[in-house]
Parts: structure tokens; sequence; C-alpha cells
């Protein structure tokens, strides 16, 4: 158990935030499944709309500190690849 009011602050802290990282990187994995899915199905429109909410997720989760920048930026890289991709 913590000692020192510092401790007792950091411990609070790190339940408030273990909860909402867990919280974002659960939403980011479904958005993930969902363009995949789309990817799948081979539907062009689903998986621009689907990989545009997946960026934008991750975008929000590198700005709080949830994901690190290099790899949501190769996360995204990957989403375009399929976006982009020639016919």
């Amino acid at each position: 158990m913590a000692n020192t009011k510092s401790a007792i602050k950091a411990a609070r802290k790190a339940v408030r935030l273990t909860s909402r990282n867990q919280a974002v990187k659960t939403r980011l994995k479904t958005l993930h499944k969902k363009m995949e899915a789309a990817i799948a199905a081979k539907d062009t429109a689903a998986t621009k709309t689907a990989a545009s909410a997946y960026a934008s997720a991750m975008d929000k989760a590198t700005k709080s500190g949830v994901v690190h920048r290099n790899a949501a930026s190769r996360a995204k890289a990957h989403v375009a690849k399929y976006v982009f991709a020639k016919k």
C-alpha cells in the first residue's frame, strides 16, 4: 500500500488512466476489425469509411498518449495500403 500522499495520488491516477487506455485500445481493435471485415467483403465504400474512422481514432489515441506516434503512423499506412489500392 502507498505510504505517501504523492504515492496515493499516483495509485489513484494509475487506475483512472489504465481504465481510459483500455477503453481506447478496445475501441481501436473494434474499428480495425470493422475495417478488416469491409476489406474481406470487397466493399470499397465501407472500407473507406471504416479506414477513415480508424485513422481518426488512432490520431486521437496518439494525441492522448495511449498509442506511440510511430505505431500509429505504421497502422495508418497499413490502412492506406488497402484504401488506395489499385484495382
